[in-house]
């Protein structure tokens, strides 16, 4: 009686642990991002776009489509979709658009599905800048390295800002652009 008892309980723990363990993914594509950002340069740098990357909804498209695709599908099948980022992924926006993204030789190529217009991310070595291009060819600067102690960030009026790569220099530039998204 004794012995019947305990591999029921044993059974029925163990059961439990298969059928209430949860499983909320690797967050994939967030990861790929933020570990990217921390390739950039030194730790300044990384706030700077980290913060530039918040005002521009990057990371909440990215913690978006890792919550509502890729950790879906790796829950489902085991395998983590984004894994090795050489084939296109799609990705869902808030609104339902779905989005092909595609890593390039020198950034990231985002299409919206159905529409002929596509926004690159490109980093042009020659100039160490990471710029943003539409399908209409128009080029926008997001920063520039001037040195391993300072780069130029373009805030959303088109002003250059000049920051230092110190915690004062990144307040700053984050005071700058929360003041001119509100003047907007």
């Amino acid at each position: 009686m004794k012995k019947s008892f305990l591999r029921a309980a044993l059974a029925v723990m163990l059961g439990g642990c298969v059928m209430f363990s949860s499983c909320i993914g690797s967050f994939g594509v967030s990861n790929k991002l933020l570990s990217w950002n921390g390739t950039l340069g030194s730790k300044f740098v990384n706030e700077l776009v980290f913060f530039a990357f918040w005002v521009l909804p990057v990371y909440e498209i990215t913690m978006l489509a890792d919550i509502l695709v890729v950790n879906t599908i790796e829950f489902w099948t085991g395998d983590n979709p984004v894994a090795d980022n050489v084939a296109p992924q799609k990705v869902n926006g808030a609104n339902g658009d779905e989005y092909t993204i595609q890593q390039t030789q020198n950034g990231y190529h985002i299409e919206k599905e159905g529409e002929a217009v596509a926004t690159d991310l490109i980093f042009n070595e020659q100039e160490q800048s990471w710029n943003v291009q539409t399908s209409d060819g128009e080029v926008y600067p997001l920063f520039k390295y001037n040195s391993d102690k300072e780069v130029v960030m373009y805030l959303p009026n088109g002003e250059e800002m000049t920051v230092d790569l110190s915690k004062e220099g990144v307040m700053a530039f984050r005071n700058a652009v929360i003041n001119n998204v509100a003047m907007r």
